[in-house]
């Protein structure tokens, strides 16, 4: 079974190892053809604090961690500051 993945940007970072990412999905409306966007957020694990708000990062799923968090921070792909 594949590993699910999602690309996000991180929206906080206030919880301890924690991260909220959030996901945007585009997709043409089935009649009428306009571009939708829906945004979900995920709790992420962020073991050694790194992220930031503003960085765009690969969250990759596992076990239950807490009550919300399901989904682990696999890399930090750009930093808020472009780099």
């Amino acid at each position: 079974m594949a590993v699910k993945e999602r690309v996000g940007t991180v929206v906080s970072d206030k919880m301890e190892k924690t991260v909220v990412v959030a996901v945007e999905n585009r997709f043409p409306h089935p009649i009428y053809k306009k571009t939708v966007s829906r945004t979900i957020r995920y709790k992420a694990h962020d073991e050694d604090n790194r992220c930031n708000v503003g960085d765009r990062v690969r969250i990759t799923e596992t076990r239950p961690i807490s009550r919300n968090k399901r989904w682990t921070v696999a890399e930090i792909m750009t930093t808020k500051g472009g780099s």
